[in-house]
């Protein structure tokens, strides 16, 4: 690694950017002695530490060693497309030995060449501005060697007609399809099985490892190791792919497609439409029966005695909503006996029926409740409304199938710790501490020197309701220091839109805030606008690259705690205390540390950045816990004075 990494390395040759970074030959070592020894590992390497090259070398060199391929997991499709786009191609062009990549994303993100064919003579398009699109997607996709959306730079993002025309797993037909050698998906597992390296995102690693074994098969290919890059990530990500889900979409694609199948006998065609029409309006009811019930936030627990509950007598009887769910499971069952008639002639009806059997499956899992290491509840977003089971805790999961079945797995972010250790997420993802190495790599960044922490003398408790307009105030002294080039990370859209509307009105800094526009857009917009401040909340806490005196402070309202009320938070925190563990200190802190270390992250991103990171929550010096998350930061001094923070610009 040091011939490698080294100054006088082969990359220090090559790249013209190269620094010579301590962290990046320990993690570089770390990450190969873990191949050599076949444990697990898990490296926290903060921003500037090269990261991404200090396990793709070790990687490469296992994969040729063993003759076993490496998966490398992102945690985004940008950073998938980064080390593909970048990293890859500069490896394979200074490396000793050759090597060969490929990468692999989701079904939905490759056009179907067999549904595109077929759409030509079907009404898909919601409106003749989608026309234009339409063609060009087209004649796109008889050029295109990949079939990757990406590729389609002028496609909007919500265009109507994609999801009919995408490669997705359960409309496929497979082998039996007239284009399965032209296919993108085939072209793509091809390009897999003949690679050293393949690159994913967790979501599709996920996919994998909840098939992996059954009737299903698999998804990627075998592999002898994995990375996960942004390993932060992976709980939740594992939660939802262990999960179980039906929403009002599947149900009224599955009768859509009921109807469009080509049944040539005008009765049983007029028998398959009724059918269809009766299931949405059981389907309708179905879902009316939650509303009722329905949180404000559009998300609530479905209590064990939601479908039924015992009489007077003691029988158990369905409730009203239960009579709704065995109504529409009855009408689901009888369209699963009108398709399962054409599934031996038609490859359309044997893939509806397999949809249609596994979406009764997912709805009974769901209603009978009957696995008690599952949270249950129903979500709304716009429209739709979303049926949801998810594991509670998922560290016996990933250890029976992960863990335990693959001699490595390297776990690597720049938040990973809590109070400089590693317990939270080795706990949380069920790694065995006697087989998992750990390792924090030093930043290259001086911290000390280039950034400040800046905490208000006197705010009141977050949850008083003066806070928002105490801390609009200090946001706007802030700014005046700073003259804006600033992100404002709110912990909720209720405070970000609060703040929002009264900090814009009292500075003369060009003020976003998130939503307005597309993430990618509204973030172009704040790296080309002078003096900008951005308002925003969740996704721009992580994986967000502003570099220079554009971004030279950010600000945090809230510490980070989980919402207590989310079904999935609630039902942790509960398993948690009823297993005699104390859920606060176990769970809720640590997690929020590892937030908060993320919006921080935002800040400083290069060796000639400089700034102030201000927390608003006073919480932090109040709290017995404030030593916690302040313990888990880089070393930088703290100041409650606004004039010691400006100083950080001299």
């Amino acid at each position: 690694m040091e011939e490698i990494f080294g100054k006088g390395g082969l990359i220090a040759k090559n790249h013209r950017e190269y620094e010579h970074r301590l962290g990046q030959i320990r993690m570089a070592e770390a990450v190969l002695r873990a191949f050599e020894e076949k444990k697990h590992l898990i490296v926290e390497a903060g921003t500037g530490t090269g990261k991404t090259l200090a396990y793709l070398v070790p990687a490469i060199a296992a994969a040729l060693a063993t003759k076993k391929r490496v998966i490398i997991s992102t945690g985004t499709k940008n950073l998938q497309e980064q080390l593909m786009e970048k990293d890859i191609p500069f490896l394979q062009k200074v490396m000793p030995k050759k090597f060969t990549a490929a990468y692999m994303k989701g079904r939905s993100n490759y056009a179907c060449l067999f549904k595109i064919k077929k759409a030509e003579n079907q009404p898909i398009l919601e409106g003749l501005d989608e026309m234009d699109y339409f063609d060009e997607v087209r004649h796109w996709s008889r050029e295109t060697e990949m079939g990757d959306r990406a590729e389609l730079l002028n496609l909007p993002e919500n265009i109507s007609f994609w999801p009919r025309i995408n490669a997705k797993s359960e409309t496929c037909i497979g082998q039996k399809c007239a284009d399965f050698e032209a296919c993108f998906i085939t072209r793509m597992r091809q390009r897999a099985d003949e690679a050293d390296i393949i690159i994913v995102n967790h979501h599709l690693f996920f996919a994998d490892l909840n098939v992996r074994g059954n009737q299903y098969g698999r998804v990627l290919p075998d592999y002898g190791a994995v990375i996960f890059d942004e390993a932060h990530l992976i709980e939740d990500i594992a939660a939802d792919y262990f999960g179980f889900q039906v929403s009002s979409f599947q149900i009224e694609e599955l009768v859509r497609d009921a109807d469009a199948l080509p049944i040539t006998d005008a009765v049983a065609s007029r028998e398959m439409t009724k059918l269809g029409a009766k299931i949405v309006g059981l389907a309708d009811h179905f879902w009316t029966r939650f509303t009722q019930a329905r949180a404000q936030d559009g998300r609530f627990p479905l209590v064990p005695n939601a479908f039924a509950e015992r009489n007077r007598q003691g029988a158990v009887e369905p409730t009203p909503l239960g009579e709704a769910y065995f109504a529409l499971d009855g009408a689901l069952e009888r369209l699963e006996t009108a398709v399962d008639v054409y599934a031996e002639s038609m490859t359309e009806a044997e893939s509806l029926l397999k949809r249609t059997r596994q979406t009764r499956f997912d709805l009974d899992f769901v209603c009978t409740q009957s696995e008690k290491n599952y949270v249950y509840w129903l979500e709304k977003r716009g429209r739709g409304m979303f049926l949801r089971a998810s594991p509670i805790d998922v560290s016996s999961l990933l250890q029976e199938k992960l863990f335990e079945k693959t001699e490595t797995v390297v776990l690597t972010s720049a938040t990973l710790s809590a109070n400089g250790k590693f317990d939270f997420i080795k706990d949380r993802l069920g790694l065995e501490p006697q087989k998992t190495e750990t390792l924090q790599a030093p930043s290259a960044f001086d911290y000390e020197k280039q950034a400040i922490i800046y905490i208000p003398k006197a705010m009141p408790d977050p949850r008083a309701p003066e806070y928002t307009q105490m801390a609009a105030n200090e946001i706007v002294k802030i700014l005046q220091i700073t003259q804006g080039h600033a992100f404002v990370l709110a912990t909720s859209n209720y405070s970000m839109n609060a703040l929002y509307e009264l900090v814009s009105m009292r500075v003369n800094y060009p003020c976003l805030v998130q939503g307005s526009m597309s993430k990618a857009g509204i973030l172009d917009r704040f790296r080309k606008t002078s003096n900008a401040v951005l308002f925003a909340t969740s996704s721009f806490w992580q994986g967000v690259d502003v570099r220079g005196d554009q971004l030279s402070c950010v600000i945090i309202d809230k510490l980070p705690f989980a919402v207590p009320s989310d079904p999935v938070v609630a039902a942790r925190t509960r398993f948690i205390d009823d297993s005699g563990g104390k859920s606060f200190f176990d769970y809720s802190v640590p997690q929020a540390v590892i937030t908060l270390k993320q919006g921080i992250g935002r800040l400083i991103r290069s060796k000639t950045d400089r700034g102030v990171i201000a927390l608003l929550d006073t919480r932090l010096r109040t709290k017995s816990y404030g030593r916690d998350f302040l313990n888990s930061l880089p070393r930088m001094r703290i100041t409650s004075e606004l004039q010691d923070a400006a100083r950080i610009f001299d």
